[in-house]
Protein backbone atom coordinates (compact mmCIF):
# COMPACT_ATOMS: atom_id res chain seq x y z
CA UNK A 1 0.00 0.00 0.00
CA UNK A 2 0.93 3.59 -1.06
CA UNK A 3 1.12 7.00 0.44
CA UNK A 4 -1.11 8.97 -1.45
CA UNK A 5 1.40 11.58 -3.07
CA UNK A 6 0.57 14.98 -5.09
CA UNK A 7 1.90 13.11 -8.23
CA UNK A 8 0.09 10.23 -7.80
CA UNK A 9 -3.06 12.74 -7.06
CA UNK A 10 -2.87 14.66 -10.37
CA UNK A 11 -1.78 11.16 -12.34
CA UNK A 12 -5.41 10.20 -11.15
CA UNK A 13 -6.94 12.96 -12.31
CA UNK A 14 -5.09 13.98 -15.54
CA UNK A 15 -5.67 10.09 -16.62
CA UNK A 16 -8.56 7.80 -17.44
CA UNK A 17 -8.87 6.36 -12.85
CA UNK A 18 -12.96 6.66 -12.58
CA UNK A 19 -13.15 7.30 -8.72
CA UNK A 20 -11.34 7.05 -5.21
CA UNK A 21 -12.97 4.81 -2.96
CA UNK A 22 -13.45 4.04 0.84
CA UNK A 23 -15.36 1.03 2.12
CA UNK A 24 -14.96 0.06 6.01
CA UNK A 25 -16.82 -1.65 8.29
CA UNK A 26 -17.65 -0.20 11.45
CA UNK A 27 -19.00 -1.31 15.03
CA UNK A 28 -20.72 0.48 17.85
CA UNK A 29 -18.48 2.16 20.64
CA UNK A 30 -19.65 -0.08 23.26
CA UNK A 31 -19.06 -3.51 21.03
CA UNK A 32 -20.81 -6.04 18.78
CA UNK A 33 -23.76 -6.48 19.49
CA UNK A 34 -24.25 -3.14 21.39
CA UNK A 35 -28.04 -1.09 20.31
CA UNK A 36 -27.36 2.16 17.75
CA UNK A 37 -30.03 4.48 17.36
CA UNK A 38 -30.66 5.33 13.63
CA UNK A 39 -32.29 8.75 12.30
CA UNK A 40 -36.03 8.94 12.28
CA UNK A 41 -37.86 9.88 9.26
CA UNK A 42 -41.00 11.78 8.33
CA UNK A 43 -43.46 9.24 10.53
CA UNK A 44 -41.00 8.62 13.04
CA UNK A 45 -39.52 5.54 11.52
CA UNK A 46 -36.57 4.68 10.74
CA UNK A 47 -34.96 4.13 7.26
CA UNK A 48 -35.33 -0.11 6.74
CA UNK A 49 -34.23 -1.77 2.94
CA UNK A 50 -33.39 -5.06 2.08
CA UNK A 51 -30.03 -5.05 -0.04
CA UNK A 52 -27.91 -7.94 -1.90
CA UNK A 53 -24.74 -8.23 0.44
CA UNK A 54 -21.63 -9.94 -1.52
CA UNK A 55 -21.72 -13.57 0.15
CA UNK A 56 -25.36 -13.65 1.18
CA UNK A 57 -27.81 -16.12 -0.99
CA UNK A 58 -30.96 -13.65 0.24
CA UNK A 59 -31.00 -10.01 0.65
CA UNK A 60 -30.53 -8.54 3.77
CA UNK A 61 -32.30 -6.30 6.14
CA UNK A 62 -30.49 -3.34 6.13
CA UNK A 63 -30.89 0.52 8.03
CA UNK A 64 -29.76 3.96 7.20
CA UNK A 65 -27.36 4.80 9.87
CA UNK A 66 -26.43 8.00 8.06
CA UNK A 67 -27.57 9.49 4.44
CA UNK A 68 -25.39 11.12 2.12
CA UNK A 69 -26.55 14.72 3.17
CA UNK A 70 -25.65 14.16 6.62
CA UNK A 71 -22.02 12.94 5.51
CA UNK A 72 -21.61 16.09 3.32
CA UNK A 73 -22.43 18.09 6.55
CA UNK A 74 -19.86 16.32 8.80
CA UNK A 75 -17.29 16.92 5.94
CA UNK A 76 -18.08 20.03 5.58
CA UNK A 77 -17.83 20.74 9.59
CA UNK A 78 -14.48 18.88 9.52
CA UNK A 79 -13.33 21.17 7.17
CA UNK A 80 -14.61 24.09 9.15
CA UNK A 81 -13.16 22.77 12.35
CA UNK A 82 -9.66 22.42 10.77
CA UNK A 83 -9.91 26.48 9.46
CA UNK A 84 -10.61 27.27 12.65
CA UNK A 85 -7.63 25.55 14.23
CA UNK A 86 -5.43 27.00 11.41
CA UNK A 87 -4.80 24.10 10.05
CA UNK A 88 -5.61 24.91 6.58
CA UNK A 89 -7.16 28.18 4.58
CA UNK A 90 -9.73 28.03 2.12
CA UNK A 91 -11.56 30.89 -0.10
CA UNK A 92 -15.02 31.29 2.11
CA UNK A 93 -17.53 33.60 1.99
CA UNK A 94 -18.66 34.78 5.56
CA UNK A 95 -21.10 36.12 7.03
CA UNK A 96 -20.86 38.39 10.11
CA UNK A 97 -24.15 38.79 12.76
CA UNK A 98 -21.58 39.71 15.25
CA UNK A 99 -22.40 43.14 15.39
CA UNK A 100 -25.77 42.30 16.11
CA UNK A 101 -25.53 39.07 18.75
CA UNK A 102 -26.79 40.52 22.36
CA UNK A 103 -24.63 42.00 24.79
CA UNK A 104 -26.34 40.33 27.85
CA UNK A 105 -27.68 43.97 28.62
CA UNK A 106 -31.71 43.05 28.01
CA UNK A 107 -33.27 46.71 27.92
CA UNK A 108 -30.16 47.92 25.66
CA UNK A 109 -30.85 44.83 23.35
CA UNK A 110 -34.10 45.21 23.44
CA UNK A 111 -33.65 48.95 22.61
CA UNK A 112 -31.12 48.57 20.10
CA UNK A 113 -33.30 45.69 18.06
CA UNK A 114 -30.20 43.39 18.93
CA UNK A 115 -30.26 39.20 18.13
CA UNK A 116 -31.76 37.73 21.64
CA UNK A 117 -29.49 34.23 20.86
CA UNK A 118 -25.69 34.61 19.30
CA UNK A 119 -25.59 33.52 15.84
CA UNK A 120 -22.13 34.93 15.06
CA UNK A 121 -19.96 34.14 11.89
CA UNK A 122 -21.54 31.94 9.59
CA UNK A 123 -19.80 30.69 6.37
CA UNK A 124 -20.33 28.53 3.13
CA UNK A 125 -19.16 25.43 4.48
CA UNK A 126 -22.11 25.83 7.31
CA UNK A 127 -24.90 27.25 4.67
CA UNK A 128 -27.37 24.45 3.51
CA UNK A 129 -27.26 25.80 0.05
CA UNK A 130 -23.37 26.69 0.31
CA UNK A 131 -22.82 29.47 -2.44
CA UNK A 132 -26.37 30.13 -3.59
CA UNK A 133 -28.00 30.28 -0.14
CA UNK A 134 -30.47 32.78 0.46
CA UNK A 135 -28.58 34.04 3.64
CA UNK A 136 -25.59 35.09 1.49
CA UNK A 137 -28.39 36.67 -1.26
CA UNK A 138 -30.27 38.33 1.97
CA UNK A 139 -26.42 39.95 2.80
CA UNK A 140 -23.87 43.01 1.69
CA UNK A 141 -21.08 43.66 0.84
CA UNK A 142 -19.50 47.60 1.79
CA UNK A 143 -23.18 48.25 1.36
CA UNK A 144 -24.04 46.28 -1.68
CA UNK A 145 -26.12 43.31 -1.80
CA UNK A 146 -24.13 40.19 -2.45
CA UNK A 147 -25.30 39.13 -5.50
CA UNK A 148 -24.82 43.06 -7.44
CA UNK A 149 -21.62 43.49 -6.07
CA UNK A 150 -18.66 43.32 -9.01
CA UNK A 151 -17.24 40.08 -7.00
CA UNK A 152 -20.99 38.32 -6.54
CA UNK A 153 -22.38 39.36 -10.10
CA UNK A 154 -19.30 36.68 -11.24
CA UNK A 155 -21.54 33.68 -9.78
CA UNK A 156 -23.75 34.65 -12.62
CA UNK A 157 -21.49 33.57 -15.28
CA UNK A 158 -20.71 30.21 -13.68
CA UNK A 159 -21.24 26.62 -15.78
CA UNK A 160 -19.40 23.62 -15.88
CA UNK A 161 -16.99 25.20 -18.28
CA UNK A 162 -16.72 28.00 -16.18
CA UNK A 163 -16.54 27.06 -12.87
CA UNK A 164 -13.36 29.77 -11.69
CA UNK A 165 -15.89 31.87 -10.06
CA UNK A 166 -17.08 29.11 -7.49
CA UNK A 167 -13.58 27.65 -7.25
CA UNK A 168 -11.90 31.24 -6.12
CA UNK A 169 -14.98 31.82 -3.58
CA UNK A 170 -15.73 28.91 -2.07
CA UNK A 171 -14.36 25.74 -4.10
CA UNK A 172 -16.23 23.64 -1.20
CA UNK A 173 -19.35 23.89 -3.67
CA UNK A 174 -17.70 22.20 -6.51
CA UNK A 175 -16.68 19.02 -4.08
CA UNK A 176 -20.00 18.47 -2.42
CA UNK A 177 -22.67 20.27 -5.30
CA UNK A 178 -24.81 23.57 -5.32
CA UNK A 179 -27.37 24.39 -6.88
CA UNK A 180 -28.24 28.09 -7.82
CA UNK A 181 -31.55 27.94 -7.66
CA UNK A 182 -31.65 31.59 -5.32
CA UNK A 183 -29.75 33.25 -7.98
CA UNK A 184 -31.36 35.56 -11.05
CA UNK A 185 -32.30 32.71 -13.22
CA UNK A 186 -34.33 30.87 -10.42
CA UNK A 187 -35.02 27.23 -10.95
CA UNK A 188 -32.86 27.48 -13.97
CA UNK A 189 -29.48 28.91 -12.54
CA UNK A 190 -26.75 26.44 -12.72
CA UNK A 191 -25.98 22.79 -11.08
CA UNK A 192 -23.17 21.06 -10.10
CA UNK A 193 -23.72 17.49 -8.63
CA UNK A 194 -21.44 16.16 -6.20
CA UNK A 195 -17.97 15.14 -6.47
CA UNK A 196 -18.01 13.16 -3.28
CA UNK A 197 -20.62 10.45 -1.69
CA UNK A 198 -20.64 9.27 1.21
CA UNK A 199 -23.35 6.98 3.09
CA UNK A 200 -23.51 4.88 6.37
CA UNK A 201 -25.58 1.43 6.55
CA UNK A 202 -26.13 -1.22 8.93
CA UNK A 203 -26.47 -4.58 8.08
CA UNK A 204 -28.22 -6.99 9.32
CA UNK A 205 -30.62 -5.00 11.45
CA UNK A 206 -32.80 -6.55 14.21
CA UNK A 207 -35.06 -5.35 16.10
CA UNK A 208 -38.58 -6.23 18.39
CA UNK A 209 -41.86 -5.29 16.70
CA UNK A 210 -44.08 -3.40 19.02
CA UNK A 211 -41.36 -3.05 21.55
CA UNK A 212 -41.75 0.70 23.33
CA UNK A 213 -39.03 2.43 24.78
CA UNK A 214 -40.03 3.56 28.10
CA UNK A 215 -38.73 5.54 31.14
CA UNK A 216 -39.39 8.31 33.46
CA UNK A 217 -37.52 11.83 33.64
CA UNK A 218 -36.88 12.10 37.21
CA UNK A 219 -37.46 15.46 39.24
CA UNK A 220 -35.41 15.53 42.34
CA UNK A 221 -38.00 18.00 44.16
CA UNK A 222 -40.69 15.37 43.07
CA UNK A 223 -42.91 17.71 42.64
CA UNK A 224 -46.37 16.36 42.15
CA UNK A 225 -48.39 15.97 38.85
CA UNK A 226 -51.63 16.71 40.76
CA UNK A 227 -50.55 20.05 42.02
CA UNK A 228 -52.27 21.92 39.22
CA UNK A 229 -50.17 25.33 38.73
CA UNK A 230 -50.15 28.82 36.27
CA UNK A 231 -47.21 29.66 34.09
CA UNK A 232 -46.45 33.62 32.86
CA UNK A 233 -45.61 34.99 29.67
CA UNK A 234 -42.18 33.86 29.66
CA UNK A 235 -43.30 29.84 30.72
CA UNK A 236 -42.28 29.85 33.94
CA UNK A 237 -44.23 29.31 37.24
CA UNK A 238 -46.39 31.61 38.23
CA UNK A 239 -48.28 30.66 41.04
CA UNK A 240 -49.65 27.08 42.33
CA UNK A 241 -53.92 27.15 41.37
CA UNK A 242 -55.65 27.45 43.80
CA UNK A 243 -58.29 24.07 44.26
CA UNK A 244 -61.12 24.00 42.02
CA UNK A 245 -59.55 26.91 40.33
CA UNK A 246 -59.83 26.96 36.42
CA UNK A 247 -57.40 27.15 33.63
CA UNK A 248 -54.45 25.81 35.59
CA UNK A 249 -51.96 23.41 34.17
CA UNK A 250 -50.04 20.45 35.01
CA UNK A 251 -46.75 20.98 36.15
CA UNK A 252 -45.28 18.66 33.60
CA UNK A 253 -45.99 21.46 31.54
CA UNK A 254 -43.57 24.02 32.65
CA UNK A 255 -41.39 21.25 33.24
CA UNK A 256 -41.74 19.81 36.87
CA UNK A 257 -42.58 16.93 38.63
CA UNK A 258 -41.45 13.34 37.39
CA UNK A 259 -42.39 12.43 33.95
CA UNK A 260 -42.74 8.76 32.30
CA UNK A 261 -42.32 8.92 28.24
CA UNK A 262 -42.35 5.82 26.16
CA UNK A 263 -40.79 5.91 22.54
CA UNK A 264 -41.47 3.75 19.48
CA UNK A 265 -38.00 4.86 18.20
CA UNK A 266 -36.18 2.02 20.53
CA UNK A 267 -33.07 0.96 18.63
CA UNK A 268 -31.92 -1.96 17.23
CA UNK A 269 -28.63 -4.12 16.82
CA UNK A 270 -26.63 -4.70 13.66
CA UNK A 271 -24.08 -7.14 12.43
CA UNK A 272 -22.18 -4.58 11.54
CA UNK A 273 -21.82 -0.87 9.82
CA UNK A 274 -20.12 -0.40 6.54
CA UNK A 275 -19.39 3.25 5.18
CA UNK A 276 -18.99 3.36 1.47
CA UNK A 277 -17.19 7.16 0.47
CA UNK A 278 -16.71 7.51 -3.66
CA UNK A 279 -14.98 10.44 -4.99
CA UNK A 280 -15.71 10.48 -8.73
CA UNK A 281 -12.87 11.79 -11.09
CA UNK A 282 -15.22 11.45 -13.98
CA UNK A 283 -17.32 14.46 -12.30
CA UNK A 284 -14.52 16.92 -11.42
CA UNK A 285 -13.16 16.19 -15.17
CA UNK A 286 -16.54 17.60 -16.79
CA UNK A 287 -15.15 21.39 -14.89
CA UNK A 288 -13.06 23.61 -16.99
CA UNK A 289 -11.54 26.67 -15.31
CA UNK A 290 -10.54 29.47 -17.71
CA UNK A 291 -8.16 32.25 -16.00
CA UNK A 292 -8.97 35.59 -17.64
CA UNK A 293 -10.84 34.26 -20.46
CA UNK A 294 -8.17 31.41 -21.37
CA UNK A 295 -9.23 28.11 -20.93
CA UNK A 296 -5.70 26.12 -20.94
CA UNK A 297 -6.13 22.53 -19.93
CA UNK A 298 -2.69 22.30 -17.46
CA UNK A 299 -4.69 24.61 -15.54
CA UNK A 300 -7.98 22.45 -15.51
CA UNK A 301 -5.89 19.82 -14.34
CA UNK A 302 -4.31 21.86 -11.75
CA UNK A 303 -7.49 23.17 -10.45
CA UNK A 304 -9.49 19.36 -10.49
CA UNK A 305 -6.19 17.89 -8.71
CA UNK A 306 -6.57 20.54 -5.38
CA UNK A 307 -10.61 19.85 -5.20
CA UNK A 308 -9.81 15.93 -5.16
CA UNK A 309 -7.41 16.65 -2.65
CA UNK A 310 -9.99 18.71 -0.87
CA UNK A 311 -12.30 16.10 -0.71
CA UNK A 312 -10.21 13.55 0.33
CA UNK A 313 -8.97 15.93 3.13
CA UNK A 314 -12.72 16.28 3.79
CA UNK A 315 -13.44 13.13 4.26
CA UNK A 316 -10.25 11.96 6.40
CA UNK A 317 -10.57 14.36 8.73
CA UNK A 318 -14.33 13.41 9.65
CA UNK A 319 -14.11 9.87 9.75
CA UNK A 320 -10.65 9.00 10.43
CA UNK A 321 -11.36 8.12 14.00
CA UNK A 322 -14.80 6.85 14.00
CA UNK A 323 -18.09 8.70 13.98
CA UNK A 324 -20.74 10.48 16.80
CA UNK A 325 -23.76 10.18 14.74
CA UNK A 326 -25.92 11.16 16.98
CA UNK A 327 -27.12 9.91 20.68
CA UNK A 328 -26.21 6.17 21.27
CA UNK A 329 -24.92 5.76 17.74
CA UNK A 330 -21.06 6.13 18.67
CA UNK A 331 -19.15 3.81 15.67
CA UNK A 332 -15.77 2.96 15.80
CA UNK A 333 -14.20 1.44 12.62
CA UNK A 334 -12.40 -2.03 12.53
CA UNK A 335 -9.35 -0.44 10.15
CA UNK A 336 -7.76 2.71 9.27
CA UNK A 337 -8.87 4.52 6.36
CA UNK A 338 -7.70 3.03 2.71
CA UNK A 339 -8.15 4.45 -0.54
CA UNK A 340 -8.66 2.59 -3.41
CA UNK A 341 -8.25 3.85 -6.74
CA UNK A 342 -10.73 2.61 -9.65
CA UNK A 343 -8.23 3.12 -12.66
CA UNK A 344 -8.32 0.18 -14.80
CA UNK A 345 -11.40 -1.82 -15.34
CA UNK A 346 -10.80 -5.89 -14.79
CA UNK A 347 -7.42 -4.70 -12.68
CA UNK A 348 -6.96 -4.88 -8.48
CA UNK A 349 -7.49 -1.07 -7.88
CA UNK A 350 -4.11 0.08 -6.30
CA UNK A 351 -4.34 0.94 -2.63
CA UNK A 352 -3.28 4.55 -0.76
CA UNK A 353 -3.20 5.44 3.02
CA UNK A 354 -3.93 8.73 3.76
CA UNK A 355 -3.93 10.14 7.45
CA UNK A 356 -5.54 13.89 8.42
CA UNK A 357 -1.83 15.11 8.71
CA UNK A 358 -0.73 13.75 5.18
CA UNK A 359 -3.94 14.71 3.75
CA UNK A 360 -3.78 18.28 4.92
CA UNK A 361 -0.42 18.30 3.52
CA UNK A 362 -1.28 16.70 0.03
CA UNK A 363 -4.11 19.84 -0.25
CA UNK A 364 -1.56 22.58 0.58
CA UNK A 365 1.32 21.05 -1.78
CA UNK A 366 -1.58 20.74 -4.54
CA UNK A 367 -2.88 24.63 -3.81
CA UNK A 368 0.52 26.11 -4.26
CA UNK A 369 0.74 23.70 -7.91
CA UNK A 370 -2.36 25.36 -8.48
CA UNK A 371 -1.36 28.85 -7.81
CA UNK A 372 1.68 28.72 -9.66
CA UNK A 373 -0.71 28.26 -13.09
CA UNK A 374 -2.41 31.74 -12.36
CA UNK A 375 -5.35 29.99 -10.36
CA UNK A 376 -7.22 32.52 -7.63
CA UNK A 377 -7.29 31.18 -4.03
CA UNK A 378 -7.82 33.08 -1.25
CA UNK A 379 -6.72 32.62 1.84
CA UNK A 380 -8.88 35.12 4.08
CA UNK A 381 -12.55 34.41 3.94
CA UNK A 382 -14.80 37.09 2.08
CA UNK A 383 -16.41 38.71 4.80
CA UNK A 384 -20.30 40.29 4.01
CA UNK A 385 -22.80 41.94 6.40
CA UNK A 386 -26.29 40.93 7.45
CA UNK A 387 -28.43 43.30 5.99
CA UNK A 388 -31.02 45.04 8.85
CA UNK A 389 -34.06 43.17 6.95
CA UNK A 390 -32.28 39.75 7.66
CA UNK A 391 -31.37 40.58 11.44
CA UNK A 392 -34.69 41.71 11.89
CA UNK A 393 -36.09 38.49 10.57
CA UNK A 394 -33.81 36.43 12.27
CA UNK A 395 -34.21 38.57 15.85
CA UNK A 396 -38.10 37.58 15.25
CA UNK A 397 -37.80 33.94 14.84
CA UNK A 398 -35.54 33.77 17.71
CA UNK A 399 -38.27 35.64 19.68
CA UNK A 400 -41.12 33.72 18.18
CA UNK A 401 -39.57 30.38 19.14
CA UNK A 402 -38.68 31.50 22.78
CA UNK A 403 -42.01 32.02 23.16
CA UNK A 404 -43.15 28.15 22.37
CA UNK A 405 -43.97 26.37 25.33
CA UNK A 406 -41.91 23.34 26.14
CA UNK A 407 -43.97 20.18 26.04
CA UNK A 408 -42.38 17.56 28.45
CA UNK A 409 -44.01 13.85 28.42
Amino acid sequence: MDHLTLQALKAAVEGRAAAFRCRRRLQPAGGPGDKVFPPTFAGAVYAIEKRRIPGRDEPVTCVLLDSVQSQANRMELALQEAVDERRISLPLVTVDFSAHDPTGDIEADEAAGRLIERVGKVTTLQLPHRLADAILRDSQLHGTRFRRSEIGKALNTVSLANATPLFQLSPTALVFGMWDSTGPKGGLGPKFERAIVSEIVGIGAEWEEGYRNRGVRRDPLEVSKDVPVFRDADGALLRVADPEEKGAIPPSKINHSSVPFESPNSGLTIEYAEQTTTLSLICLRRLGFPVEGKADSEVDVAARTVLAALGLAAATLAFETGMDLRSRCLLWPDALMVWELLDRPGEDPRRFSLTSDSAIRLLKDAVEAAKQKGLPWRAEPLVLEPTQELVKLVRLSQLENARKPVEVG
